[in-house]
């Protein structure tokens, strides 16, 4: 009896740890969420919209507002917060006794600052890649939607039609909660706005690291070399005086050693955004953070060595 046992707990005990290696099956809303970046539908609209952005009237330094740069990170995840939790306690008051007045002011508040959220996230929406741009669309559509049902119930209860407008405030609730849910997967599974370059100072240790022979980099040009995981941008310039700073870019991970330099600044060929070499400063978004830049020195033997500059 004892060997059956033991011969059943043997049959079974693969099986359980093939579940505790598999967990509990994949999120049910991970593969919609997913899907959204790869409707290749949605390019026809994608494509004339992003150009219709960048083409907007606006200086760098406004663009750069909108970015966050001054900020240090995206300025449109901290302008959302302004509407979402207008309506959401304008939603609470709907359910509450003797709050009409409140509840109206508060969605008049969600509506004019949804304004200045949406136009930052329209200045960063322009910048990414194909299938974030998809998933930041359908983001877009389900916000705009929020809007217009709000500006729809802000009217109704102007005109003194309060159960209109609830009821229309609860649908754009709804709407804004879905758009909001979208924008979160943008942000953090698809890592739009994140600093593509923060893994650089855990993935290069400490002291002096030995590139390679100064005279193969060409002077005036700018090359790429590596150093372990981290990819540079090594810029020799006819000084003598060599800059290297990490090669992706901290916007979207571009290849700055394919990018123009001028002034003593790179920048980026995938969406402009301008680094000074002299310390990886960003002098020019959409990048919101610095690039990861390197002190730098050659040796007796002619080789280039570099040591992570610190912040």
């Amino acid at each position: 009896m004892s060997s059956d046992v033991f011969s059943k707990g043997t049959r079974q005990r693969p099986r359980l740890l093939r579940a505790i290696e598999n967990g509990p099956g994949r999120p049910p809303l991970a593969a919609p969420l997913d899907a959204l970046g790869r409707l290749r539908v949605l390019d026809p609209a994608v494509g004339p919209l992003r150009a219709a952005v960048r083409k907007l009237p606006l200086s760098s330094r406004t663009r750069d507002v909108l970015h966050g740069r001054w900020l240090g990170h995206p300025l449109h995840p901290a302008l959302v917060q302004l509407p979402m939790g207008a309506w959401m306690s304008a939603g609470l008051l709907d359910l509450l006794p003797g709050t009409r007045r409140a509840a109206r002011v508060l969605v008049g508040v969600g509506v004019l600052t949804a304004l200045p959220a949406a136009a930052t996230g329209a200045a960063d929406w322009a910048r990414l890649h194909q299938p974030q741009l998809r998933t930041g669309l359908v983001h877009g559509l389900a916000t705009s939607a929020a809007l217009g049902l709000y500006t729809a119930s802000l009217a109704a209860r102007l005109r003194g039609r309060e159960c209109k407008g609830r009821l229309l405030g609860f649908g754009g609730l709804t709407a804004a909660g879905t758009g909001a849910m979208i924008g979160g997967h943008l942000a953090y599974r698809q890592a739009a706005g994140a600093n593509k370059a923060e893994p650089v100072p855990y993935l290069v240790g400490p002291g002096w690291h030995r590139v390679g022979k100064v005279d193969a980099f060409p002077v005036g040009q700018s090359a790429s070399a590596s150093l372990g995981e981290v990819e540079l941008l090594v810029h020799r310039e006819h000084s003598g005086a060599v800059r290297v700073l990490a090669n992706r870019c901290s916007h979207e991970s571009g290849p700055l050693s394919e990018g123009t330099v001028a002034d003593g600044c790179v920048t980026c060929p995938w969406h402009g955004s301008t680094f000074r070499l002299s310390d990886g400063w960003n002098v020019g978004g959409p990048a919101t953070a610095p690039q990861p830049g390197f002190e730098t020195r050659v040796g007796d033997d002619g080789v280039l060595e570099v040591r992570l500059r610190q912040p």
